[in-house]
């Protein structure tokens, strides 16, 4: 007793790779490959912005300087003087409060540096 077989469709008719794609396949799978695309593309900057633990912390202060730098005399102080340590200050070097957007956008604690003269 012969096991009828399965009729097996010929290479010709599959094309050189055994697959063929109709023009409403492409047209229907183009637009699902780009907007996967741009979805993957928009998750890793959504995640590469909220999970950036070592990126730069100065994004706008003197970006043309290797290093950032501030010196100022006592004298020029006053009896106080608070200072920016999150970058995000409109009038860098001094505070102008944008730590606490900062801290509420990151979860993080920075605060002012504060100088005073002491009381003699």
């Amino acid at each position: 007793m012969t096991t009828p077989s399965l009729p097996m469709p010929s290479m010709s008719a599959l094309g050189s790779s055994g697959f063929k794609l109709s023009k409403e396949h492409l047209v229907l799978a183009v637009p699902v490959v780009v907007v996967a695309a741009a979805g993957g593309f928009l998750v890793g900057q959504y995640l590469s912005r909220r999970g950036c633990k070592k990126g730069q912390v100065n994004t706008s202060i003197s970006k043309d300087s290797p290093k950032v730098v501030h010196s100022f005399d006592m004298e020029d102080i006053g009896t106080k003087a608070v200072y920016c340590r999150c970058w995000k200050s409109k009038k860098f070097p001094y505070c102008d409060g944008a730590h606490a957007k900062h801290n509420e956008e990151t979860g993080d604690n920075v605060g002012p540096l504060i100088v005073k003269k002491r009381d003699t």
